[in-house]
């Protein structure tokens, strides 16, 4: 039955695509195809120097404009993936078919050896404004983040920078409802159903500008934690100047546990020549200082959660990028652990083939010695032609 409904939705999405757009009705999206190569750090253990796979993306965006104030939309991600990195897990078709929502919407309609064929349901609402009043129902994303790496204030959907193929980030089944206040301020609160009231996650955020910076803070509970945060954004001098921090106090152990605190800071500037710098920290109060092995780091869709964006205490993070030529754009970002002295660097050039295609090439290069957070997993490099429409 699920599969059905799935399928269904997906094949109403590629059917409106036959239909000209007009007011009431938009659909866009793209066609990907990503090969993979991955050159794992224990290449005896996986009897392999090199491994690689390919994966063919597509996206779909629908809007129905039903009148001035609701608008429906359904957007479906569809993946085929095969090759020798596939063909490593042999239940990759059940690892893809996991669904953390209160809806399950995803589906693996087939796999076999070395290969899967996913799709998945990740936007799916109902949206009403009137006036100064905003509700939406259903499959969303919760945008609470600040900074543009880690976002502690992100606590419904956060996402896993590492898979940067997956640009629209994760949903979340929801309710939610936000008042503007003012030019500049609004109101929100959030509802995420549960199988039951503990499992559930309720929440409110307060947003507002002040000495010319964008204040929010946020409250409620959620996975059986008591939460609060706050977080801005704003400018010194030129240059952008961001920061989130989000506190977690386990509700049912209230007086036994110490809490966990979250936080990042960022920078970021762009030089006249058009050279782009970013630069921010992570603190984790229940991090590490040891070494901070993270395994299942290459399995892209893991859950995430803000505890979980890393093992370790702190973490940094780096980024230059620079306009080459109009068309050619170059760019290159590092992490590091500084306790364990672990690393990951990520080289990445993105060439625009025409006005609707991109070519793009990347690395993902870990470092570290075992049982680091960034060692022993390899380096990974990909290719990616992209078609929007």
């Amino acid at each position: 039955m699920k599969s059905k409904i799935i399928l269904g939705c997906t094949f109403v999405l590629i059917s409106i695509s036959t239909f000209a757009q007009g007011d009431k009705i938009s659909l866009n999206g793209y066609v990907k195809s990503m090969q993979t190569v991955y050159a794992p750090d224990d290449a005896a253990m996986l009897q392999s120097d090199i491994l690689s796979d390919n994966l063919i993306h597509n996206r779909l965006n629908f809007r129905y404009y039903a009148t001035s104030s609701i608008t429906v939309a359904a957007e479906a991600r569809n993946r085929f993936m095969y090759g020798e990195i596939v063909k490593l897990f042999p239940d990759y078709g059940a690892m893809l078919d996991k669904d953390p929502g209160f809806l399950d919407l995803s589906k693996t309609i087939t796999s076999g050896d070395g290969y899967a064929l996913h799709t998945m349901i990740d936007r799916l609402y109902v949206d009403y404004i009137k006036g100064d009043f905003q509700a939406r129902i259903g499959r969303q994303r919760i945008n609470w983040g600040i900074n543009m790496v880690w976002n502690p204030n992100d606590i419904f959907n956060t996402f896993n920078y590492f898979d940067f193929d997956y640009e629209e980030r994760p949903g979340t089944d929801a309710v939610k409802l936000q008042y503007y206040t003012g030019v500049a301020s609004s109101a929100e609160l959030v509802y995420q159903p549960g199988d039951s009231l503990q499992a559930s996650a309720f929440a409110g955020m307060y947003r507002l500008n002040k000495w010319g910076y964008d204040f929010q803070f946020l409250g409620g509970y959620i996975n059986e934690d008591l939460v609060i945060g706050a977080g801005w954004s704003g400018n010194i001098s030129n240059a952008g100047f961001r920061g989130e921090a989000t506190y977690f106090r386990d509700n049912t152990n209230f007086a036994d546990t110490t809490g966990q605190l979250v936080a990042s800071i960022s920078a970021d500037y762009m030089f006249r020549n058009s050279l782009y710098l970013h630069a921010g920290l992570l603190y984790n109060s229940r991090g590490t200082t040891g070494n901070a092995s993270r395994e299942g780091l290459l399995l892209l869709n893991q859950e995430m959660s803000v505890k979980t964006l890393t093992p370790a205490k702190t973490s940094l993070f780096a980024q230059a990028s620079y306009p080459v030529t109009p068309l050619l754009n170059a760019d290159i970002s590092m992490i590091a652990n500084p306790h364990d002295k672990s690393y990951f660097v990520s080289p990445t050039v993105r060439y625009s083939l025409s006005q609707n295609t991109e070519a793009m090439a990347t690395g993902q290069l870990f470092s570290g010695d075992r049982s680091t957070e960034y060692g022993s997993i390899g380096q990974l490099f990909f290719l990616r032609i992209k078609y929007s429409f």
